[in-house]
């Protein structure tokens, strides 16, 4: 009889659930997957509901599921829905089978692991180590974690760390910072700039505060559009020099920020660079700038030029962790 499993990857726009089936070998198999609006929802439970009606049949073993917010004792308040996930109701939603709940950055940490090369982008080779790797994605928000080697294996850990306050390393980030604490009564985190809300920040703050010009053509597509995107693909083909300017200080903060996080948690066996906006300015992303500012740490420089870091492509990563978390929890008995 075959062994299945549910991953869920669940955002503040949509849920994405996936029935896998266990082989050997600790190998994967998709059986089907399925997009769900999560705002049409009254909770995690409802979706999978929806889910397992069209194969009620199927045994569920397990589940994991990635959420973005703090889990707490098998409780999480997702950050971007009025939602509260508790691991009981959704283990008698998948019919009784063990579940655990992870933050999104916890379960895209882990689900790096078993992304085949073509699915990631080098940035630096390095020279890896067995040991700590880090993991940092800007999309929506922040999310960083990191993957715990403890002599064994991998443990993925998560972190609030996105929310860490902004520190600016010249006179221009100076006034990044004091543009955004007028906006953030007082207080700016590094999700503040690090995002697609902070892209847009950014932009604001080198059209308002340094006045920098912009194009009519634009400045009705910015009203009449995702602005984050539009920025974002004028600042890649330098269609317009101010967006250019802000996805370039995009780029370097990203690299500051992956470089911190490496430091913290002595990341010798690689980073991972995740997030939707990541693959967007991959032209930019590849241009050296994030690396030198990653690499820009004083005398921890050489360290930071010998880890591997490496661009995620695959947007599923999440839901890939998630899978092979519910796998897991299947070996475990």
């Amino acid at each position: 009889m075959t062994t299945h499993v549910l991953a869920g990857d669940i955002g503040g726009t949509k849920t994405n659930l996936a029935l896998y089936a266990l082989e050997g070998g600790g190998g994967l198999s998709l059986v089907r997957e399925s997009s769900f609006p999560s705002t049409q929802y009254a909770g995690l439970e409802d979706v999978i509901a929806d889910f397992h009606s069209k194969e009620a049949d199927v045994v569920i073993a397990a589940g994991a599921f990635g959420i973005a917010g703090p889990v707490l004792d098998g409780r999480v308040e997702a950050t971007n829905l009025p939602w509260k996930v508790d691991t009981s109701n959704v283990r008698q939603a998948i019919g009784g089978g063990q579940v655990r709940l992870m933050n999104d950055l916890e379960a895209t940490a882990y689900g790096a692991l078993f992304l085949p090369a073509e699915e990631t982008l080098t940035l630096n080779a390095g020279k890896p180590w067995r040991g700590n790797c880090a993991v940092i994605a800007a999309g929506t928000g922040l999310g960083q974690a990191f993957l715990f080697w403890d002599g064994q294996g991998y443990r993925p850990v998560a972190t609030e760390g996105g929310h860490v306050d902004f520190p600016p390393r010249n006179d221009k980030e100076v006034a990044l910072l004091h543009f955004l604490t007028k906006q953030h009564n007082g207080r700016v985190s590094y999700e503040r700039v690090l995002s697609g809300p902070g892209l847009v920040s950014i932009f604001n703050f080198l059209r308002q505060a340094l006045q920098r010009p912009v194009t009519e053509v634009l400045q009705v597509r910015l009203q009449t559009e995702d602005a984050a995107a539009v920025i974002g693909e004028a600042g890649v083909t330098g269609s317009c020099r101010t967006c250019e300017e802000a996805v370039d200080l995009f780029i370097s903060l990203y690299g500051a920020q992956a470089g911190n996080l490496a430091l913290t948690v002595m990341s010798v066996g690689g980073v991972y660079i995740g997030g939707g906006i990541v693959t967007k300015l991959l032209p930019k992303m590849t241009d050296g700038g994030f690396m030198r500012s990653f690499t820009d740490k004083g005398r921890f420089s050489q360290l930071l030029q010998d880890m591997p870091v490496r661009v995620i492509l695959n947007p599923k990563a999440a839901q890939v962790g998630a899978a092979h978390a519910a796998r897991t929890l299947v070996d475990q008995g």
